[in-house]
């Protein structure tokens, strides 16, 4: 199923929305980039990227899927989401297997299943804050009027960030990211202790987190982080928020 035009203008609106909706920066941005991969083509996984102490780190995903082809890139020290980051330019990729650039990222990406892709920056004033990511198993995924989705849904995320970024100084905010690094760090901990338990895949561990997370009304990350507590008897931190601190 694609999205037409006017279908699109319902998800963009929600968007803006989630800042009210969502006070925990982890939570936006999952919220988001979960958006994304429902709207702008169907069956893309999608994943955020930003860069914090020089490093590239993933923020948030849609599933397990789109993290693995994150940090493919990051251990190749090249890949599109990269390059995007850096240059402030869109990234799209028809044909992962006809691609000449990225020699170290390319054959590993292959492997996992990516045929196409998509690399939208999201921009506050002008600067590239981040990288919004998404992949398909097939061909094209992002042609013609996906990519128009994308770049529009891109935009909306960034004035959403440009809205946060008022909100709090550069150093609240960097810190904020670190904290929401840290709230994926503790669903990353729940799936592989669901996979011990479960003898399940890393997809199937996901799926079971977001259906404990739906049916009890909680965030996802809150029902991690009771798994993570319940295996090592230490409570987990709570994520952290897009208000500014009191000081």
């Amino acid at each position: 199923m694609t999205v037409s035009d006017q279908d699109l203008m319902p998800a963009l609106t929600r968007l803006f929305a989630l800042l009210g909706d969502t006070p925990q920066m982890d939570d936006f941005l999952t919220r988001a980039v979960r958006l994304a991969a429902d709207v702008i083509a169907p069956a893309a996984a999608g994943g955020i990227t930003t860069r914090l102490d020089h490093h590239p780190v993933t923020v948030a995903v849609s599933d397990p899927f789109a993290a693995r082809v994150d940090e493919l890139q990051y251990g190749a020290g090249e890949g599109p989401s990269l390059e995007a980051l850096e240059t402030g330019q869109v990234l799209q990729i028809d044909d992962m297997a006809a691609e000449t650039r990225w020699d170290r990222y390319r054959p590993h990406a292959i492997a996992h299943g990516v045929a196409s892709s998509l690399s939208l920056p999201l921009i506050v004033g002008e600067r590239t804050v981040a990288v919004l990511n998404l992949y398909a198993r097939t061909s094209a995924a992002f042609a013609g009027q996906a990519r128009r989705h994308g770049e529009a849904f891109a935009a909306q995320c960034s004035a959403a960030l440009a809205v946060a970024w008022r909100l709090a100084d550069q150093a609240n905010l960097q810190q904020q990211l670190i904290e929401a690094v840290a709230s994926r760090s503790v669903i990353d901990q729940a799936l592989g202790i669901l996979m011990a338990q479960q003898r399940c895949s890393v997809d199937e561990a996901f799926d079971l987190l977001r259906t404990a997370s739906q049916h009890r009304h909680r965030k996802l990350h809150d029902v991690a982080a009771d798994i993570v507590t319940k295996v090592s008897g230490h409570p987990v931190a709570p994520g952290g928020f897009w208000l500014p601190r009191e000081r």
